[in-house]
């Protein structure tokens, strides 16, 4: 009996050694970013959504950063609230003159009262992805920066995986203008943790590119930094972005933006201008529920990743993207 046990243990060991393998030598090639998490089964920047991208071998586990009013952290894509919480039922008052609530007016305590849902539409308090976890249903809260970095630490220490942070600076004029520099204390928290530098498994980005460009030069980073991108005529400024980032964040149809005659997709000049300046491609945003022109997810993916080679993605459907890889 034990020596029965002694070989199925052995089997079991060697098959998930050379599925590791596998998964290993997939990624090198191309790198998979949880956008806001396992965002496409559980609320966007939770840490539920966070612990199931993470279940699902992605290479980096992206946190939006947003400042609260005691300066703490806090992982959500806006400086707003009423799109992914309950704060106009819990705090009615506390709307600015736009009729808006600003993480920015609230102390960590109290956005950790908060009820955080799938992103709605104030308005009509309809979902914006009707087919993803349902409205109001179980408990979802806000969380810092620094609790999600010490859950994915805690997890890559209990699980042996090395999976990696993907920050990115929000808003970095508005909360100078609010008396924040969001960058300092992001980069504090950061190296409190250990990431300072291109060797450690932390990536930083941001669409500022004036807010990027002094991350590098005045505040000193030597962490790789990817400059997002959201317009066309940012196109023509890559030699300038390479002075000072390791990558680019484009959208993905400034990637691919159309078909041609003969039903072959057209691709721009960015990845291959990019890689030219080697800069790094990570185009955004992969979503399995809103494809586009394009009639399934694994032709998107393989026309993105394989096609214009991109050199990684950032997708609300971690395991999809990273099955798809492991297959290719």
């Amino acid at each position: 009996m034990d020596k029965f046990l002694v070989v199925i243990l052995t089997l079991t060991f060697m098959g998930c050694q050379t599925n590791e393998t596998k998964i290993v030598q997939s990624k090198a090639k191309k790198v998979v970013i949880a956008h806001r998490g396992a965002s496409g089964y559980l609320p966007e920047h939770t840490l539920p959504a966070k612990a199931m991208a993470y279940a699902m071998n992605v290479d980096f586990l992206e946190q939006d950063v947003v400042l609260s009013k005691d300066n703490v952290p806090i992982v959500i894509h806006d400086i707003h609230l009423e799109t992914v919480t309950d704060v106009a039922t819990q705090f009615p008052d506390r709307k600015r003159e736009d009729n808006r609530y600003y993480v920015i007016d609230f102390t960590f305590e109290e956005l950790k009262q908060l009820h955080v849902s799938e992103r709605f539409n104030p308005a009509t308090n309809e979902a914006i992805y009707p087919n993803r976890f349902p409205l109001g249903k179980s408990s979802f809260k806000l969380h810092s920066l620094q609790e999600e970095i010490e859950l994915i630490q805690g997890l890559n220490k209990s699980t042996g995986k090395n999976i990696g942070i993907y920050p990115e600076i929000k808003a970095p004029a508005f909360h100078l203008k609010e008396g924040k520099d969001i960058s300092k204390i992001v980069l504090k928290t950061l190296a409190n943790y250990g990431y300072k530098t291109k060797k450690d498994n932390c990536i930083l980005q941001c669409f500022d590119a004036k807010e990027l460009k002094r991350i590098r030069t005045e505040l000193a980073s030597e962490l790789f930094l990817v400059q997002l991108m959201e317009f066309k005529e940012e196109e023509d400024k890559l030699e300038e972005f390479s002075k000072y980032a390791d990558g680019i964040g484009p959208w993905v149809q400034q990637i691919i933006v159309g078909e041609n005659e003969d039903g072959t997709w057209k691709f721009s000049k960015l990845v291959s201008n990019a890689h030219q300046l080697n800069l790094k491609v990570h185009a955004y945003t992969f979503r399995a529920d809103q494809l586009g022109e394009f009639k399934t997810f694994e032709e998107l993916l393989t026309v993105a990743l394989y096609k214009a080679n991109v050199d990684g993605v950032f997708t609300d459907f971690p395991d999809k993207v990273v099955e798809f890889i492991n297959k290719n």
